[in-house]
């Protein structure tokens, strides 16, 4: 099957992620140093389905001169989208109406006639399902898991959230300086969707005093009387860190926009919720900072520069080894592979018996419960 391999592709899909560019690298560089040759797909699958809206057309030659250099810039040099899912792929019907339509037959259709023998999806649930899709219905895939939630199952961790982790806490460490001088309490809500790893490592880092994650419903009531305690013990300033994905225990998570044909919903405002009501519960003078998708920009740590590159090139081995239907994992201290079904349509939540949240709790930070 491996020595089959001549040409394949590389694609980025969802959010973006400090690491993509590195990952493109390695995959490239490692194809080349293989004889195989690599071609780029942009923003997702769009380059293959909207061919038409790219100069230059939506898949192209990607040669070590154009990986030259990108390794440390964030972004993607490919682009990315989170819509326009190929498996539910809105499309207007002639009453005016939308359709949830399968496009994945034009993406095997394409690669058929591009003899392109694999593909490496790198991207989060939402694409590492669509891959798995893929390589159910015969194409050849390695998955690389990309996220800056940390919310795949069955890798230590992916790249992308040491980064965000790393300026969420330096974010922190700035906010408890201008605080502590007005005696306010600061909010700073940030991203992660329905998982608070985020939250919580950033928490715990930046010496929050309160964190608040969608995986323990929390009462504003028991965040603010923290907040009294402080005040009462003298330390008149409070941190309250916030997941965005964040749960009252009698209410709902803030939603900005709702879910709709090939586009998930997406969250946000929760911050503003728990100021105001924080501001009612004790009096004090709250402001809330959203890091929103400062979280996403930026270059990538060393650790998540590392982590791409030693996924990019695992996918590559991956693909001469003959394996598909897999995605690269971190399982310390090397990197292996499991069954994308084992990935796709999960989340790895913060669990209960978690030693960092129990680290939180010794410390005596409040989660809200």
């Amino acid at each position: 099957m491996a020595d089959r391999i001549r040409r394949i592709a590389v694609c980025t899909g969802g959010g973006d992620a400090p690491g993509l560019n590195a990952v493109i690298r390695a995959v490239v560089i490692s194809a080349a140093n293989r004889g195989w040759e690599c071609y780029g797909i942009h923003d997702g699958f769009n380059g293959i389905l909207f061919p038409e809206r790219y100069p230059e057309g939506g898949v192209y030659r990607l040669t070590r001169e154009r990986v030259r250099g990108i390794g440390h810039l964030g972004g993607t040099i490919l682009g990315t989208t989170n819509k326009g899912n190929p498996l539910h792929f809105p499309m207007k019907m002639p009453d005016g109406t939308m359709k949830d339509t399968d496009r994945t037959g034009e993406i095997l259709e394409f690669f058929a006639r591009k003899e392109l023998d694999a593909l490496v999806s790198i991207g989060g649930d939402g694409s590492l399902t669509i891959a798995n899709a893929l390589h159910q219905k015969g194409l050849r895939v390695v998955g690389v898991p990309k996220t800056i939630d940390n919310d795949l199952d069955k890798t230590f961790t992916t790249f992308g959230f040491d980064s965000a982790v790393a300026f969420a806490t330096e974010c922190l460490d700035r906010l408890h300086s201008t605080a502590e001088s007005h005696q306010r309490v600061m909010v700073v809500e940030v991203m992660g969707r329905y998982a608070g790893w985020i939250a919580l490592h950033a928490g715990i880092s930046g010496s929050a005093h309160a964190i608040l994650i969608p995986e323990i419903s929390f009462d504003v009531d028991k965040v603010a009387a923290k907040i009294r305690d402080r005040d009462s013990e003298g330390r008149m300033y409070s941190i309250v860190v916030v997941a965005e994905g964040a749960e009252p225990i009698h209410g709902h998570r803030e939603i900005l926009a709702p879910a709709e044909i090939g586009h998930a919903e997406r969250l946000g405002g929760v911050g503003e919720r728990i100021a105001r009501a924080l501001g009612e519960r004790t009096g004090k003078d709250v402001r809330v900072v959203v890091l929103g998708h400062l979280l996403r920009g930026g270059s990538p740590t060393s650790f998540d520069r590392l982590a791409a590159m030693r996924f990019g090139t695992a996918a590559v081995r991956g693909l001469e080894e003959g394996r598909s239907g897999v995605m690269v994992a971190l399982a310390f201290p090397n990197v292996n592979y499991v069954a994308l079904e084992e990935v796709a349509g999960r989340m790895k939540g913060v669990p209960a018996d978690c030693d960092t949240l129990q680290t939180g709790r010794d410390l005596g930070i409040s989660f809200g419960d």
